[in-house]
């Protein structure tokens, strides 16, 4: 009897070591966000129409994948890489845009398939 229950123990030992040499999900690339900082003009501030915005992007965002809508209005933008890795982003509000409150939202693509978004908010001018 002691023969089988050795024999089980050996089975169970050898059952689990198969399943630990898989490793576990955690062993996958992390997704870090791409980030968005430095916003100008600060938010809730008031602007005059067409004035111009710009925003630091971190080192792990893909530049060509940035887009700024202005209150759901695409908007053109010009990203400059910087010294320490990451990217300056301005561009200018609609000039069609006045009296009301807007969202400056961004969006964009980082390492490993990691979407990023943010903004801030601005109230354009009559």
């Amino acid at each position: 009897m002691k023969r089988y229950n050795c024999l089980w123990i050996f089975i169970l030992m050898l059952a689990s070591g198969a399943t630990w040499a898989y490793g576990s999900s955690s062993s996958s690339k992390a997704c870090t966000k791409p980030k968005f900082t430095d916003f100008t003009p600060a938010e809730n501030i008031e602007v005059a129409p067409a004035s111009t915005f710009s925003f630091t992007a971190s080192a792990n965002t893909y530049p060509n994948n940035i887009k700024v809508t202005v209150k759901g209005l695409p908007t053109d933008i010009k990203v400059t890489p910087e010294n320490e890795g990451g990217f300056q982003v301005s561009g200018t509000i609609p000039a069609s845009l006045k009296g009301v409150y807007a969202r400056i939202a961004i969006t964009a693509d980082g390492q490993n398939n990691c979407k990023g978004d943010g903004g801030w908010l601005v109230k354009i001018a009559e």
